[in-house]
């Protein structure tokens, strides 16, 4: 069952991406804990979610890596392309500066914009403290 699954798998990851042009793409990566050998670690699953020509969100693609780092992300774009990713203009991801490089590098022409969630996850940490709200009201910034 299990190499029935794999085969599967394999098939979807490797499809020509013919449903193109993919003008928006999404993209991050996801951290998940595997098992292997008795020991537990984490692994980088890197993705990419794209508009298809019909106005469909697709999973273009799926990678595993021991860490999120800009080899990885050019590594998992050139296989994207290699496959037949084109038209794309916008690339929505974090600011993770391997992945904006590797964006670059692969798909000519796309502009890539930060998610809106990961800017505001982030943006606490860049609030100064002095603006930052004192007494009953935890968690209230002064902006």
């Amino acid at each position: 069952m299990a190499k029935a699954l794999d085969e599967a798998v394999d098939s979807f990851r490797n499809r020509p991406l013919d449903q193109g042009p993919y003008r928006f793409l999404w993209a991050d990566a996801l951290v998940c804990r595997v098992r292997e050998e008795g020991r537990i670690r984490k692994l980088h699953v890197l993705l990419a979610t794209g508009v298809n020509a019909s106005g469909y969100r697709e999973i273009l693609g799926m990678e595993l890596c021991g860490e999120e780092s800009g080899a990885g992300w050019l590594s998992f774009f050139r296989g994207l392309v290699a496959r037949g990713l084109s038209g794309v203009q916008l690339v929505t991801s974090d600011a993770h500066q391997g992945l904006v490089e590797a964006i670059g590098a692969t798909l000519p022409g796309a502009t890539a914009q930060r998610c809106r969630a990961h800017y505001l996850r982030d943006l606490p940490a860049k609030v100064p403290k002095s603006t930052k709200a004192v007494g009953g009201n935890a968690g209230a910034h002064h902006l």
